[in-house]
């Protein structure tokens, strides 16, 4: 910042005056003259140069702040996917980008920090028209891009041979140029749309926001709610709580792996305040004989505590329903129940998380949850003769523990359950499930880690790495690894520490076999 702004505004007329009284007082001779003259002119415009170069803000670096967004499409559903998708990343505020994969060159793809691939396969296995020339100078690119990180969508229709064989491809190249995955790529049969509010799901989490629109919404059914239980009292993190919710008509299928997507609802008693406050009576009957307040609690309302007072009761109903929120499956059909681990969750300014704040605090023991489930099949288990690690921490033991109990249906199965939280004196879930489990020999081996009870943190991924040589013999021996819990940390350093005891060749060798499975969030 300058300290003299407006003597620095005036410097070029000063200068000009100053010269103009140096010469008529001096009068050199003309040779002289024309030399001063042209040199100040000079001088007033490198400062006038300067000075604008100065205040010109910097241009940004390509991958420095956008997102870039690339689509492969023949028929044009790649790219409306790509259309929403940048429309949804850039109602969250962030800075967005959608192109063709053929106007996407090398240095672009060296210099991006993040990408979004959404692709489609042509016939049997062909890369479309707008992605075919992208894929030839993939396949040549001698550099690597280890600096990329990138998600994937691949359409495809299983009744071909090649099901997403393009994006199998495109995902296989990226990894071996070194580029590291967000998460796992989603492969989508058909348009399901299951798999495409996955993807949506995903989204939110890049974005930090789960206040999205479905692209393709499925009907709920109500579930009733029976029980809600704390299961680390005295913790240091967010309390997590089991709870157990039975269906009020006929159980749906389900596997081991798949998702309950929650419709979540607005406490009924901040949903009544807001329509009083805005001149409604809460208690006013509308559609199906539901009141108005029951009708908005599971509405998009606008933020500000006065956005209700410009609509009328029309448009407060046409308000959109609220995003989803997923959630493993910790229980199996033979059960008859849904079982759920939840984390209480706050935003920044104390406020409790939708979701959470209604499984957790709002609704009560009786209540209709809204309830529909999500084949997950890229997390589905193996078979039961095959060894299994499973690898968590925090409520991603929700998805293993519904492996292992789909598993006991089958006696003689080898399990190895790694585990993480903070403290053994408050966190240790399911104790008396896992131990009995453990004592049963239905858990060959049983790895616990809490990371504040000692000076140096210990994680999971750090048990993990100082049990090398088992893991290698389980390996061997054809086991498949499941891991479930949080990306970020955990997440990433078991990959790098599997990476680095079995050798990446080998971990990608795994995952083509479908051995090494993640459902990270």
């Amino acid at each position: 910042m300058p300290r003299f702004p407006a003597l620095q505004s005036w410097a070029p007329p000063l200068a000009c005056a100053l010269l103009a009284v140096v010469l008529f007082e001096w009068q050199p001779p003309r040779h002289v003259s024309a030399i001063l003259v042209i040199a100040a002119y000079l001088g007033i415009c490198l400062l006038v140069w300067h000075r604008h170069r100065r205040n010109t803000p910097a241009k940004a670096q390509p991958g420095t702040d956008t997102l870039l967004v690339a689509y492969a499409s023949q028929g044009g559903h790649a790219r409306e996917l790509a259309e929403r998708s940048v429309s949804q990343l850039r109602d969250a505020g962030l800075e967005v980008e959608s192109r063709a994969l053929n106007r996407i060159d090398a240095t672009t793809l060296a210099t991006q920090r993040r990408m979004l691939f959404i692709v489609s396969t042509y016939g049997e296995g062909e890369a479309p028209d707008n992605a075919a020339h992208f894929e030839r100078r993939l396949s040549n690119m001698n550099s690597g891009l280890p600096t990329l990180e990138y998600a994937l969508l691949a359409l495809g229709d299983r009744q071909y041979t090649r099901f997403c064989g393009f994006g199998r491809r495109l995902d296989a190249r990226l990894r071996q140029l070194g580029a590291q995955p967000l998460f796992d790529s989603l492969e989508v049969d058909r348009s399901d749309a299951g798999a495409l509010r996955h993807w949506q799901h995903q989204l939110g989490h890049l974005s930090g926001r789960s206040d999205f629109v479905d692209w393709q919404p499925a009907p709920y059914r109500p579930w009733r709610l029976d029980s809600r239980q704390l299961l680390n009292p005295g913790s240091a993190g967010a309390a997590i709580f089991q709870l157990t919710l039975y269906p009020t008509d006929s159980t749906p299928p389900w596997r081991a792996g798949d998702i309950a997507e929650i419709g979540p609802r607005h406490a009924d008693a901040s949903v009544a305040q807001r329509l009083r406050h805005a001149g409604f009576d809460p208690a006013q009957p509308v559609e199906g004989g539901q009141t108005l307040a029951a009708v908005l609690a599971s509405k998009r309302l606008p933020p500000a505590s006065d956005g209700l007072n410009d609509l009328d009761i029309e448009a407060l109903l046409a308000l959109p329903q609220l995003p989803h929120r997923e959630y493993s499956i910790a229980s199996i059909p033979e059960e008859g129940r849904i079982q759920l681990l939840v984390r209480e969750t706050r935003h920044a300014d104390g406020q409790l998380g939708l979701g959470s704040g209604w499984l957790c605090r709002h609704a009560v023991p009786g209540d209709p949850i809204d309830l529909r489930i999500r084949s997950n099949p890229g997390f589905h288990g193996p078979e039961p003769q095959r060894p299994m690690i499973l690898i968590g921490n925090g409520t991603g033991l929700a998805g293993l523990r519904a492996h292992l109990r789909e598993r006991a249906a089958t006696p003689g199965s080898r399990n190895w359950l790694l585990f993480g939280e903070r403290n053994a004196a408050h966190d240790q879930l399911l104790h008396d499930e896992l131990h009995g489990w453990l004592q049963s020999g239905h858990l060959q081996r049983l790895d616990l880690a809490f990371s504040r009870d000692q000076a140096e943190k210990i994680y999971v991924q750090h048990v993990l790495r100082d049990a090398a040589d088992e893991l290698r013999q389980w390996i061997d021996e054809g086991a498949a690894v499941y891991v479930c819990g949080s990306l970020e940390g955990m997440g990433r350093e078991v990959q790098q520490i599997l990476a680095g005891v079995l050798g990446a060749g080998r971990l990608q060798a795994l995952r083509d076999e479908g051995r090494y499975r993640r459902d990270l969030y």
